[in-house]
């Protein structure tokens, strides 16, 4: 694929969000792959909010560095690991911390993931007072029997009692994680899993297939899985169940009641910016001055993240391909899609640069052009077969 130069520099920074890594859990689930650590000798709260604020105060003066106005935060998101195991008093702490260093949108959504087995009703009403709004619990499955063999820590009456006390603590913004193509589950089974579910009213639902991800304890001992028909069929299902029940699906793996959209993670794939503090934890800015996009990473262990004097251990410099690549792999996940104008906005290139995969993508059906008819511009959208084979899709923007 040819690249076009830069078309012009972007008008103005887009939105920006903060994630932050708690890395730390009860013990490592044989399917994860994320940057998480088993507790061995207790968290260290303070040293690492400590740690935490420093490296937000880095990410801030790079923030003032490339624009020449304030950047409100419009979302924090703290992930892990089990960002649930950290204290109420340790979540204001940090959170007090933040609004002291950023300006913070006073909508601000603010979400904290939680682990059904490492919860009460004192952690999330510490949680509430610190500022949390929005919750991710992973439920995982409503299967004893699943979540044994999945490795979980809690049980489905854990996870009935998280929602509860949730709610209790006044936070009633849920997003509740689901996993099918489980190990021995049928039809039947995924299809009361998702019943379940549905029973405890969440606002959000991420509902996604098990995957056997290279390093893990799974794919070094894989389980039967469903065959990739089952599969299917079970996603099948649970799509037209979610939609009777009111959930939209709005990306890949996302369903939502109207007005729950996950914005932090919409701005991921609306390719916003984001600032990413703790151990292995991400971040990208854009450069209002220079034009250039950058990535920065943090040191993923966490004691060397806790010792070091600079946290960062990588920083990319976006080029013209890459932004390509990386605003494709995240544009294309979401069902409403995007216009030229979004992607020359968000990279600064012309749309020219992306005419051959589109071109490519839409001889395999994968994408669709929809002219809304309202006068406005074309609307670039993945069609089904696109969402269904997204690696397919996002391959053909591959240099």
């Amino acid at each position: 694929m040819g690249i076009c130069q830069a078309a012009r520099r972007p008008s103005e920074p887009p939105p920006l969000a903060l994630y932050v890594h708690l890395p730390w859990c009860v013990r490592k689930c044989p399917y994860c792959d994320f940057n998480s650590h088993a507790v061995r000798d207790g968290i260290p709260e303070t040293a690492y909010i400590d740690a935490l604020l420093r490296d937000l105060d880095v990410e801030c003066a790079r923030v003032g560095a490339t624009s020449d106005r304030d950047r409100p935060l419009m979302s924090i998101f703290i992930g892990g690991g089990t960002p649930s195991l950290f204290s109420g008093a340790a979540m204001r702490r940090l959170l007090d911390g933040v609004r002291s260093r950023c300006v913070v949108a006073d909508d601000a959504e603010v979400t904290l993931e939680a682990n059904p087995g490492t919860v009460d009703a004192a952690h999330f009403a510490g949680y509430a007072e610190a500022g949390v709004n929005r919750l991710s619990i992973g439920v995982q499955s409503m299967s004893d029997k699943s979540l044994e063999r999945l490795g979980r820590i809690h049980s489905s009456a854990d996870a009935q009692r998280a929602v509860a006390a949730a709610r209790a603590a006044g936070i009633d913004n849920l997003n509740l994680d689901l996993m099918f193509a489980l190990p021995r589950q049928d039809l039947a089974a995924a299809r009361e899993d998702v019943q379940r579910l549905l029973a405890l009213a969440p606002t959000h639902i991420s509902y996604y297939e098990l995957t056997l991800e290279p390093n893990t304890a799974f794919a070094r001992q894989p389980p039967a899985l469903p065959d990739p028909d089952l599969a299917d069929a079970i996603q099948q299902q649970a799509f037209e169940r979610l939609a009777a029940a009111g959930f939209e699906r709005y990306e890949i793996s996302a369903f939502a009641r109207p007005g729950a959209r996950c914005r932090h993670n919409l701005n991921y794939w609306r390719f916003g910016d984001y600032l990413g503090i703790g151990a292995g934890a991400h971040g990208k800015l854009s450069d209002a001055r220079s034009g250039t996009v950058a990535r920065r990473a943090k040191r993923r262990h966490p004691e060397a993240y806790l010792k070091a004097d600079e946290p960062t251990s990588a920083v990319q410099t976006l080029s013209e391909q890459d932004l390509i690549e990386e605003f494709a792999l995240n544009a294309f996940r979401l069902v409403e899609g995007f216009t030229a104008a979004d992607f020359e906005r968000n990279t600064g290139l012309s749309a020219d640069a992306l005419e051959p995969g589109l071109c490519a993508a839409a001889a395999l059906g994968l994408v669709s052009r929809v002219d809304t008819g309202d006068g406005e511009q074309v609307v670039i959208r993945p069609t089904a077969r696109g969402l269904a084979f997204l690696n397919d899709l996002i391959a053909g923007f591959a240099a």
